[in-house]
């Protein structure tokens, strides 16, 4: 085993990783019904994958069930079980490799390095680090071993989860927000960010390849005279050449314009070059969203990380996933006003695929999609979509799924063409953004988790209360139409009262123990 120091006695070689212990296993428990993307690959990779889509602990579950196949009534398995925390987690660990030597089942000692992969947690301790080392170690190889025998995009998914696992030790820091993160959480963007820059080049390469193709082979076909060609340079109107950071999301004939009744209400986007929001001071927009969302340091940089070097505001699809009351609808709303841009808001549980992505024009209804009407009020080309409680979108196809229409529409090249039902000519919807929410992942199926970054929005603490209480005293004073200086500050009573009440968690609650501590001042207050 790769430097643990729990498992000094048992009698292996400290770095050894047996590669069939890696994959031993594998095919029979990975043919998951629901996880047909996780068949034929490696256990140790498989849990990498559920960890780093799953923010709650159904993958530890899974986990302990398949111990307790093999190993029934293990009480170590029981305690993790109980109380999922590194004691127990490393303690199972060791547990499974002592099992593993005196049995001689090498899948045990995979299903330990399981076990600590959902285990690990960061900053990473230096008495943690051998531990580290041994899961990253098992990992690559498991990876090496299979590569070749994947598709490019799965080979891409998996080396962004392995090698930004691997580097995640010496990449973190020592930041004590994410201790309560498994570290497998945070290994694909690492992975992410550490290729960027390589990817960025080979495209660049690509396409300057492409380009010197397409002049060689354009000289060659280019006729002597020229005449012709700078003829029809001429004819081109000028109505094309297009102002930067302006996009025209939509053209229709002008003889056909007149014949649609129903296009008034968003006339004024129709062959108009709609101007593109610029990415505004990053810094400026993370200080005040951390002033209002101190909770959420690591959601915030995520986030934003995105928009570095971009010219113009454009986030790849975001589901922010957390419990009821933490602030994600609020976070995803005040991310659109810090950044300057429009914001469209759709409930998920009271729309269907037919009315979000657009109605035919043979219907009285006739409306193009959403993301040309959150265009439309906003009076520029690159809004954000905020799609509230996704998961709770209706399943029904008899209107079509919200889930399916949204695929096309989260592809960039797709929604450069989008082929809206109502207008019927391609749209370039390419510079919307989309921020969903979710209570939970469990409903959502696997082709459009594949198309979000899946960020956990976490939960406020007591910590939190001072810097979240002005914020909510001026939305309260904003709905009594009243300026937040005429609510006095909480004296001593009222805020330990607070404290009694709520110890973190919700901000809706939290809401309403303000508010009923607000009201219960204004009974007893003096009338003159």
């Amino acid at each position: 085993m790769i430097g643990n120091d729990e498992d000094g006695d048992v009698p292996s070689s400290p770095d050894a990783v047996d590669p069939d212990a890696i994959v031993d296993g594998a095919a029979a428990d990975s043919a998951d019904s629901d996880h047909e993307r996780l068949q034929g690959l490696p256990r140790l990779l498989r849990y990498a994958l559920l960890a780093k889509d799953n923010v709650d602990d159904t993958v530890a579950h899974r986990l302990v069930a398949e111990i307790d196949e093999l190993c029934p009534n293990l009480p170590q398995n029981a305690d993790w079980a109980a109380a999922q925390s590194s004691e127990t987690g490393f303690a199972l660990a060791a547990k499974l490799d002592r099992l593993a030597v005196v049995r001689d089942v090498p899948a045990l000692r995979n299903l330990s390095d399981c076990v600590r992969l959902l285990t690990l947690t960061l900053p990473c301790a230096p008495q943690r680090f051998g531990v580290y080392r041994r899961v990253a170690r098992a990992m690559i190889l498991a990876f090496r071993q299979i590569e070749a025998n994947l598709a490019e995009e799965r080979c891409a998914e998996l080396e962004r989860i392995v090698y930004g696992f691997a580097a995640l030790p010496a990449a973190i820091g020592a930041n004590d927000s994410a201790c309560s993160w498994p570290a497998i959480s945070n290994a694909a963007h690492l992975g992410e960010q550490s290729a960027r820059h390589r990817i960025r080049a080979a495209v660049a390469r690509t396409a300057q390849s492409v380009r010197r193709q397409v002049e060689r082979q354009t000289q060659a076909a280019t006729p002597k005279d020229t005449t012709s060609i700078e003829a029809t340079a001429a004819d081109q109107p000028e109505s094309d050449a297009v102002a930067p950071n302006r996009v025209i999301v939509v053209r229709i004939d002008q003889k056909e314009l007149k014949n649609l009744k129903f296009v008034e209400p968003f006339k004024h986007v129709i062959n108009s070059a709609l101007p593109l929001v610029e990415t505004p001071a990053l810094d400026r927009v993370r200080t005040n969203l951390i002033a209002e969302f101190p909770y959420a340091v690591d959601v915030v940089d995520f986030v934003l990380t995105d928009l570095i070097s971009r010219p113009t505001v454009r986030l790849r699809p975001l589901l922010l996933v957390g419990e009821p009351g933490g602030g994600k609808s609020r976070f995803a709303r005040r991310l659109g006003e810090q950044l300057g841009v429009a914001i469209w808001r759709t409930d998920a549980s009271q729309s269907d695929g037919n009315v979000f992505a657009g109605t035919e024009r043979r219907w009285n209804s006739t409306e193009p999609c959403h993301p040309l009407l959150a265009i439309a009020r906003g009076r520029i080309a690159n809004p954000i979509v905020l799609i509230d409680e996704i998961e709770k979108a209706g399943t029904r196809s008899d209107n079509g799924r919200l889930w399916d229409c949204l695929l096309g529409l989260l592809e960039p090249e797709t929604s450069a063409r989008y082929p809206d039902p109502a207008l019927q000519t391609p749209l370039d919807l390419s510079h919307v953004s989309y921020v969903a929410t979710a209570n939970t992942l469990d409903p959502l199926p696997s082709p459009l988790l594949d198309r979000f970054r899946i960020v956990a929005f976490p939960k406020p603490t007591l910590g939190d209360l001072d810097v979240l209480l002005p914020g909510l005293i001026e939305a309260i004073a904003a709905d009594r139409g009243v300026d937040g200086r005429w609510i006095a500050p909480l004296n001593a009573h009222e805020r330990a009262a607070i404290t009694a009440a709520w110890r973190g968690g919700s901000i809706r609650r939290l809401r309403r123990v303000l508010e009923a501590i607000i009201q219960a001042r204004d009974r007893t207050a003096p009338r003159h």
